[in-house]
């Protein structure tokens, strides 16, 4: 049987929950305060803890803090007065399981509990062991806090926003958020909001009926209808029409949808997970997306790193990413050169782990051997003219010498990609042979 600790000081409040509580075959222990609350937790072990914001010697986020220092494992309910919504989002953000707005809806409750006692058992010394999240490779400092914050927020159902450049594994933190959490074995839906026309929106979204409109011959389910029960992930959110922004708020804050054609709506409950490479509240000041949508999707954020950052991380994704393409090709194992290591430590990428896989993929593909040298790598060339190159005129200039450099820089970079194979740069840029040679002679370019 289910031990749970409720703290209130309102007794017509505690009476409530531990009725509830009771009905649902689980044992209520009761504290009407923090002092009251840290006694049970010393004396007893619980399963879950429900507690008020407003106490008699503190607030409630004294205690979330506290069980989340002691008893990590342990899942906490926050209940706050109505207009109090602020106070329960940083309870979240510290760690909290949900929260419940009085007057307390008793259907919800018994939803909250069942969900958080669904939670799966978890050590302590794994749930500080960083390597514990799933597909998620690196010991840099940035990737270890990353690490840290999923964990923390896995076990919430507070929707999260994930900003991250392209290609630096926004998705991959939605999945380990979802499979650490609660709802692990429930469905996992991803959806680029930015790969759907516009005119199929809502369908895609909330489905439609037969009949509906031209061309629907059998009932769909949308991508709510999938995730019920689960997790929504909306990738590159911020691509999404405004007229869709409007329907998307409304099924979050009711948990209901009405398919395209449907008379009737239909009861969704998801975990909403969202991401974006923009930054949402720009793009809420540049009134392309609603303020309103933008604190529903974003009371959680979380920040991924993009590759550059994340230092001495290159060589061990470059390790698991061979080892991987290796196994997948059927071909023995190849190595790297130290040169070519060095030289991706020293490279941008501005395209993250995508662009990474991409170059050692052609790498391993290219080589005559089984090892990858620098030159193998065929990386964009990063050089001092292209990051200095001047964006206005510089005294004493000509317009013809400034145009000049700039061609430079291209012909240079172009040609480096192509390891001076001038036939294939030619063709790269869109341009003749001919052409091309008049250019290097023209620049001086050898």
């Amino acid at each position: 049987m289910s031990q749970i600790l409720i703290v209130d000081d309102e007794p017509d409040i505690l009476e409530l929950l531990c009725m509830t509580i009771e009905r649902m075959g689980f044992h209520a222990t009761t504290a009407c305060s923090i002092a009251d609350a840290n006694h049970q937790l010393s004396q007893n072990t619980f399963d879950l803890c429900l507690t008020d914001m407003r106490l008699p010697d503190g607030s409630g986020l004294d205690l979330v803090n506290h069980i989340q220092a002691d008893y990590e494992s342990m899942p906490v309910i926050v209940i706050t007065a109505y207009g109090s919504v602020d106070v329960a989002i940083e309870a979240m953000k510290e760690g909290a399981f949900d929260f419940l707005s009085k007057p307390v809806e008793l259907e919800k409750l018994k939803g909250v509990i069942k969900t958080a006692l669904a939670l799966p058992p978890s050590s302590p010394v794994k749930e500080r062991d960083h390597d514990t999240i799933p597909n998620m490779i690196g010991e840099s400092d940035a990737i270890k806090r990353l690490k840290g914050q999923i964990k923390k927020v896995a076990r919430s159902h507070a929707p999260v926003f994930i900003h991250g450049e392209s290609g630096s594994g926004k998705e991959l933190v939605a999945r380990a958020i979802h499979q650490l959490g609660p709802d692990q074995n429930k469905p996992f839906v991803a959806v680029n909001c930015g790969a759907i026309p516009s005119e199929l929106m809502e369908s895609e979204f909330f489905g439609h009926r037969k009949g509906a409109f031209t061309g629907a011959t059998q009932n769909k389910e949308g991508f709510f209808q999938a995730a019920n029960g689960g997790t929504l992930f909306l990738d590159e959110v911020a691509d999404l029409p405004l007229a869709m922004q409007v329907k998307l708020l409304r099924a979050i804050q009711e948990n209901v949808i009405r398919p395209v054609g449907s008379e009737t709506e239909e009861q969704v409950e998801v975990r909403i997970l969202s991401a974006s490479h923009k930054d949402l509240q720009l793009e809420v000041a540049n009134r392309s997306f609603r303020e309103d949508l933008f604190y529903r999707l974003d009371v959680i954020n979380l920040q991924v790193p993009p590759l550059r950052q994340r230092g001495n991380d290159i060589e061990i994704l470059c390790r698991h990413i061979i080892t991987r393409l290796t196994a997948s090709f059927n071909i023995p194992m190849v190595n790297m050169d130290e040169s070519a290591l060095m030289r991706l430590k020293t490279y941008e990428f501005p395209g993250n782990i995508r662009e990474l896989e991409n170059i050692l993929q052609r790498a391993i593909t290219l080589i005559d051997g089984h090892t990858i040298y620098e030159k193998d790598l065929a990386l964009k060339t990063q050089s001092a003219n292209t990051e200095a190159q001047p964006t206005t005129l510089q005294p004493g200039q000509s317009l013809e010498e400034y145009l000049e450099d700039i061609e430079r820089s291209i012909l240079q970079d172009t040609l480096e990609q192509c390891r001076w194979n001038k036939t294939a740069a030619a063709e790269q840029l869109g341009m003749s042979f001919r052409s091309m040679r008049y250019r290097l002679k023209k620049l001086n370019i050898e």
